[in-house]
């Protein structure tokens, strides 16, 4: 049992280094950019573009914030504003769909996702959907109450007080990984071990199935769903190197994650805001179960495809 506890412990540091290595320098460079005029000028690009989608211009502000920090920061300047009903629910599948961008992005790559997918699947999404409520919603109109929450400004003074905050807040974010990182990759390690993961691999075989995933692509989607991308790429890295998950399944798993991650906490997190979060669950749910499988069809189809033109091209030239 002291040589399982050692195996996850050292494979919670190990994880903990190579992704506190990407979160560190982003966090720092984006917390710092919020007080120089690079994110303001952002947001005033991003302004005009808002009506479009059926919000008002300083509805940039928390969408510029939540994708390039996370839902925290975005929700925090939600709160700082005056949203009806209908526009607070309008960003709020926006960045459920579309958060911490950069950071999420970057850790994606680390289990063999290219950046720019991840990327656009989720912004696709989230214009497409406030689109789609703005055009078929005609109620909301009513203002938003944010409950017990209250907006919160750091106010710093100088260069110094700027970059101090921004180590650490970095420094921080760092923490939080590894405190739930650490305990992860252990608790993994036993079930791994103990063989209680084959047990859950099994149970989820069925719904992946209609996915177009294998069930070596479990540890992913439950690392993925439970606790989200950031925090459970310790455990996807883990999984890809040792249950041997393939390229198409890594794809769609992560597909599906992208549009549908940490279902709970990502959902619990805007009851505060005083809009219905059922229905923001039901959209996050389906759009990602209707993506899967339409992009594991015609993922699948191909490869028939190919294999047809191969066996083909293999009996002519035995002819």
């Amino acid at each position: 049992m002291s040589g399982i506890l050692y195996r996850g412990l050292q494979q919670g540091f190990n994880t903990t280094w190579t992704l506190g290595k990407v979160i560190f320098p982003i966090t720092l460079i984006v917390t710092i950019l919020q007080f120089t005029p690079v994110l303001p000028w952002i947001i005033s690009l991003l302004a005009p573009v808002m009506g479009l989608i059926g919000l008002p211009g300083e509805a940039a502000v928390p969408l510029v914030l939540g994708n390039t920090l996370n839902l925290y920061a975005g929700i925090a300047a939600i709160i700082s504003f005056e949203f009806t009903i209908k526009e607070v629910f309008i960003l709020a599948v926006m960045l459920s769909f579309s958060h911490n961008l950069i950071v999420e992005s970057a850790v994606a790559t680390k289990v063999g996702v290219k950046w720019w997918v991840i990327i656009g699947i989720r912004v696709g999404l989230a214009l497409a959907a406030a689109t789609i409520i703005n055009l078929i919603w005609n109620g909301g109109a009513e203002m938003a109450q944010y409950g017990f929450v209250t907006a919160t400004e750091v106010v710093l003074n100088g260069w110094g007080e700027i970059a101090l905050h921004g180590i650490q807040t970095a420094l921080i974010a760092i923490l939080q990984l590894g405190l739930i990182v650490i305990p992860l990759m252990v608790i993994m390690q036993f079930m791994r071990e103990l063989g209680w993961m084959n047990a859950m691999s099994n149970k989820l075989a069925p719904f992946l199935k209609i996915l177009g995933m294998d069930k070596k692509a479990s540890m992913t989607m439950v690392a993925g769903l439970t606790i989200g991308l950031a925090y459970g790429a310790g455990l996807m890295i883990q999984a890809v190197k040792e249950d041997n998950v393939s390229k198409k399944d890594m794809y769609l798993a992560m597909i599906f994650l992208v549009s549908c991650h940490a279902v709970v906490e990502d959902t619990l997190i805007f009851i505060p805001l005083g809009i219905p979060v059922l229905p923001l669950l039901i959209i996050r749910l389906t759009t990602a179960i209707l993506l899967t499988m339409i992009i594991a069809f015609v993922w699948n189809s191909k490869e028939r495809r190919k294999r047809k033109g191969a066996i083909h091209e293999h009996s002519y030239n035995s002819l």
